[in-house]
């Protein structure tokens, strides 16, 4: 008997999905509950599971289509026989989809002497990204290097040397080895919505956006004494997002106005703090929840945030974990920005902006000191919150993180 594959309720306010990759070929056995492919929301990616045991028959959608929610897209046969299906698929038959290659990708597997069915692809309608290739790298046994290339009678690789002893500048520009070449690819659901969003937000708030400064030595004292107690305790590593966490919770409660948000003509505010922590994950960038931030300790905010980290790189958020929020913190820091203006993520009312931590000289008590200092930025719906209370917040987020201790006496 033949049982369909249908795309699974989603989350509220979903309709259309669109398909990712199939884990499973046509022909191939699947055991029921195995994932066969995976689906890519607006909000967060997904799998669906066999509902039977049996024979993947038929795909009705491929990779990079869009699906309704509760459209069948693939056939599993539960009648089929798992022996004659595993035979048919070791014996010679038909060859597999070809593989489109992404240039960059194609660049990067010649340079490692891979091929493309070496690497797992995760691109719309199954394409290869650069992304999958440094992927499987990362995962690849490192491989003991070869041997140098003989040296010339100065000491040096015959390779590297021009007749005059130094390399043409020309020699190190990639050149052109065929035409030049342009790809259109479809936007996944992620993409647009974090586009739409991007865009709505600037469209209808009145956004502005305060800067400060933080010296981040206190921090960076703690986590340096603590580090190995807390680790050993919790088996997590203590990171910056819990200080920054429970500093942006006390900071909103003295400044409620940006832990709230406009619906019509009347301002909503809240008792709670669900903080949102920008990640970035194979898709695009996600904004996970942690739910009644104000009840969690230090170790719970960073045994969050690490799990949720490691399942957007899997693409394994749930939907319902990216849903509300009412203040987000975003690390740009992570990637060496110096400095941002971030866009809040409607309908909050802000956002909190970090980003590297840089040795710089600044001013003590008359003494020009060394100190790790890091750019803050705050970005504000003006239509709620005040010049004056955006500012403010601010510092108060820097007289935290510049003297932890406050988070204990409640000073």
């Amino acid at each position: 008997m033949v049982q369909e594959v249908k795309v699974p309720p989603a989350g509220e306010s979903i309709q259309e999905v669109q398909i990712g990759q199939w884990l499973k070929r046509e022909g191939e056995w699947v055991e029921r509950d195995e994932p066969v492919v995976e689906l890519e929301t607006d909000k967060a990616s997904m799998d669906v599971p066999a509902p039977v045991a049996g024979v993947l028959e038929k795909i009705l959608k491929r990779g990079g289509e869009a699906a309704d929610i509760g459209e069948v897209i693939g056939l599993i046969n539960d009648a089929a026989d798992k022996q004659q299906a595993a035979a048919a698929d070791a014996a010679p038959g038909p060859l597999p989809e070809p593989l489109i290659i992404m240039p960059a990708a194609q660049r990067l597997l010649a340079e490692h002497g891979l091929q493309g069915r070496d690497v797992a692809a995760t691109g719309p309608g199954g394409r290869l990204l650069r992304e999958d290739v440094v992927r499987h790298l990362e995962r690849a046994t490192p491989t003991a290097p070869g041997p140098a290339p003989p040296p010339t009678e100065r000491g040096t690789p015959a390779a590297a040397d021009s007749p005059a002893g130094t390399r043409d500048a020309g020699e190190l520009t990639a050149r052109p080895t065929g035409p030049r070449q342009e790809e259109t690819v479809p936007m996944t659901l992620i993409r647009r919505r974090i586009a739409e969003r991007l865009v709505q937000a600037q469209h209808q708030a009145a956004l502005l956006t305060t800067f400060n400064e933080i010296d981040m030595s206190a921090v960076m004292n703690l986590r340096t004494k603590y580090r190995d107690a807390f680790q050993e305790r919790y088996e997590v590593k203590l990171g910056f997002m819990s200080f920054f966490t429970k500093a942006c919770i006390e900071a909103l409660k003295a400044f409620p106005a940006l832990n709230a948000e406009i619906r019509g003509q009347d301002i909503v505010y809240r008792n709670y703090y669900d903080i949102g922590i920008a990640i970035g994950s194979g898709k695009g960038l996600v904004v996970p929840v942690l739910r009644n931030a104000e009840r969690m300790s230090f170790a719970d905010i960073e045994r969050q945030i690490a799990d949720l980290a490691q399942r957007a790189q899997a693409n394994k958020i749930r939907p319902e974990e990216l849903d509300g929020g009412t203040f987000t913190i975003t690390n740009g820091g992570v990637y060496g920005s110096l400095l941002s203006t971030p866009i809040i993520n409607p309908p909050q009312s802000g956002v909190l902006g970090l980003h590297a931590i840089v040795q710089r000289p600044i001013a003590d008590h008359g003494e020009v000191v060394i100190r790790p200092m890091m750019y803050v930025a705050l970005t504000y719906d003006h239509r709620i919150v005040d010049g004056r209370e955006a500012v403010t917040f601010l510092r108060r987020i820097k007289e935290i993180i510049e003297d932890p201790a406050r988070l204990l006496m409640e000073v």
